[in-house]
């Protein structure tokens, strides 16, 4: 056999595609892969359904669950350094914060959006008045984010 021989059509997808669209095509297509196209027809990347899982519900394992790893607090200095995949929900309840969680779902999906492009380490950004510094990326996903506490949650404000 040639690698001719087991090629499969590719399947492209506009890179304007909403998560939920594109996994519901997965599911009815069974397919898991696609190819990422600008308007223009330009290769932008590889789409894969486990990708679009993981966007929409944080960093998944097939394996046991570990014990739960909820000790995300603000450090003496007003940082805190959080895992990317962790959830928007959490990090807001546990760190008392306002960022947006009517789209995506990870701290990840949120830098993504926001840049609109896969970022090295040491790019900053401020989303919903909190600095935050990327510390490390692996492949496509944002692996660790520094945190600092907004200026206005510094100081106890009267009720």
């Amino acid at each position: 056999e040639t690698i001719k021989e087991v090629l499969i059509e590719p399947y492209f997808v506009p890179s304007g595609t909403p998560l939920f669209t594109q996994m519901q095509y997965f599911q009815e297509n069974k397919q898991r892969i696609g190819l990422v196209v600008d308007e223009y027809g330009e290769i932008e990347g590889l789409i894969t359904l486990e990708d679009i899982i993981e966007e929409l519900v944080g960093k998944f394992t097939t394996g046991a669950p570990g014990p739960q790893q909820s000790g995300l607090h603000w450090n003496a200095d007003n940082t805190a350094v959080v895992d990317g995949t962790s959830p928007i929900r959490e990090i807001n309840r546990l760190l008392g914060l306002s960022l947006p969680s009517d789209g995506p779902r990870t701290l990840n999906g949120l830098l993504l959006e926001t840049l609109e492009d896969l970022p090295d380490a040491n790019v900053s950004v401020k989303i919903s008045e909190v600095p935050m510094e990327i510390l490390q990326t692996q492949g496509r996903l944002i692996r660790r984010v520094r945190l600092r506490k907004p200026s206005r949650a510094l100081t106890d404000l009267p009720t």
